[in-house]
């Protein structure tokens, strides 16, 4: 608003009524932009495939696969790294396989949609979204294939090539070229041969820092066989953890009902897989179950069968079924072929063998077998202890909350210990 008075005479009380008009329509302004201000754009899941493409090109193929987290949100906002070419661009909608429109746009329409930029010459891939995201947590996955054509990155060095990038993404994999070896990587990694001999390294980041990641690599003859392809007698313990999604977070009761609550996000790939059977550890109860599709925000069908009854369904859970056996079973629509679908299941767990309260202090020791899971004491507690190292929150209604990463295919023994405030 601009305002012009005009007068003959300045007095000290004018002087004073105009800085109060204009502090009063500064603040009106402002309190009127944060009420328009879009909601800030969230994400989660994030995973990064790099392919390194021919030597001496500078290209690198980059395969990211990100979910959209904002209630309602219809767009999403990749950034293109400053200094990169990007070029061969996709991008489609997880849940169905299918292509979804995008373009380049400048910082001012990213902010516009939620994005808090900081830099106004950056710019966005924005995605339109299949649909906006669900509100009560569901997500909107998204798949962006790209080409980067960065020579600060990605050189050769003599016969070696280097791969040298700070990636801030914690989730990330990078594929050679075929006929090169690793010869250093100076980032804690899996190293793993794909099926058609290139060596892969693939690593979690459990630090709040980017990972400063060099790797060289050399030409090296064949590593497939005749074929073209390659097999390894112990391909069944050589999983990617780093693309595994799967994730737990338990939200314990007080420790004398030994009860906690949980919710499990998995995403389900294979064609065809209309179910997700849970088998409830041995020692443990489970009531209230519930679950929905992430992708969609609908509820699912569900069932709780025992010992007979399992049997008698003809379901195979992956051990001996006995009188004792548990089984929740979430029932969800086929997935179609090229589509996934992501679920959220939620349960209530008793276990006195696992969550206890001894003397005065609580005690959770409990064997955890995916890579992220998160523990929120129940309000009125203090942390005392963890055995394994995690990362420590306090939740807005005072909750402390810790998370476990765990970048190794071994489960972790977490044992926690709290006493009350």
């Amino acid at each position: 608003m601009n305002l012009m008075i005009v007068v003959r005479r300045r007095t000290l009380g004018v002087a004073l009524a105009l800085a109060t008009a204009h502090a009063t329509a500064h603040a009106t302004a402002h309190a009127a932009g944060a009420q328009t201000a879009p909601p800030r754009q969230t994400e989660a899941d994030a995973y990064t495939r790099y392919e390194l493409l021919a030597p001496g090109s500078a290209k690198f193929r980059i395969v990211y696969d990100v979910t959209a987290t904002t209630a309602g949100a219809a767009f999403y906002f990749n950034p293109i790294r400053a200094g990169s070419i990007a070029t061969d661009e996709h991008v489609s909608d997880r849940a169905t396989g299918k292509p979804l429109v995008f373009d380049v746009v400048g910082a001012a329409v990213a902010r516009a949609g939620g994005v808090r930029v900081s830099d106004s010459l950056q710019q966005y891939i924005r995605v339109t979204l299949a649909r906006p995201v669900p509100a009560n947590g569901g997500e909107a996955r998204v798949l962006i294939d790209k080409t980067y054509e960065d020579a600060k990155s990605y050189f050769t060095d003599g016969t070696t090539i280097v791969f040298n990038r700070p990636l801030g993404i914690k989730r990330n994999a990078v594929v050679l070229p075929k006929g090169y070896e690793l010869e250093s990587c100076n980032y804690p990694s899996q190293v793993l041969q794909e099926p058609d001999g290139r060596i892969a390294i693939s690593f979690w980041n459990a630090t709040p820092a980017e990972a400063p990641l060099v790797l060289r690599a050399r030409p090296v003859a064949s590593l497939v066989n005749a074929a073209g392809v390659v097999t390894s007698g112990v391909q069944a313990r050589l999983g990617e953890r780093a693309v595994q999604s799967r994730e737990i977070v338990y939200f314990l009761q007080q420790p004398e009902t030994h009860a906690f609550d949980l919710y499990h996000d998995y995403t389900e790939s294979r064609a065809g897989t209309d179910h997700y059977i849970n088998v409830v550890r041995a020692g443990s109860r489970v009531s209230n179950p519930s679950a929905r599709n992430l992708d969609t925000g609908e509820p699912l069908r569900l069932d709780v069968l025992h010992g007979a009854a399992i049997t008698a369904a003809k379901l195979e859970i992956g051990e001996p079924v006995t009188p004792a056996t548990e089984i929740v079973v979430f029932r969800f629509a086929p997935v179609a072929p090229g589509a996934t679908t992501r679920l959220r299941m939620s349960e209530t767990y008793t276990d006195s063998a696992r969550y206890r309260l001894v003397g005065d202090e609580l005690v959770w020791d409990r064997s955890f077998g995916r890579p992220a899971n998160a523990v929120v004491l129940p309000a009125g507690w203090v942390l005392t202890n963890s055995a394994v190292p995690a990362t420590v929150s306090t939740m807005p209604d005072g909750r402390v909350r810790l998370d476990f990463i765990n970048p190794r295919p071994d489960d972790i023994a977490v044992l926690i210990t709290a006493r009350r405030r």
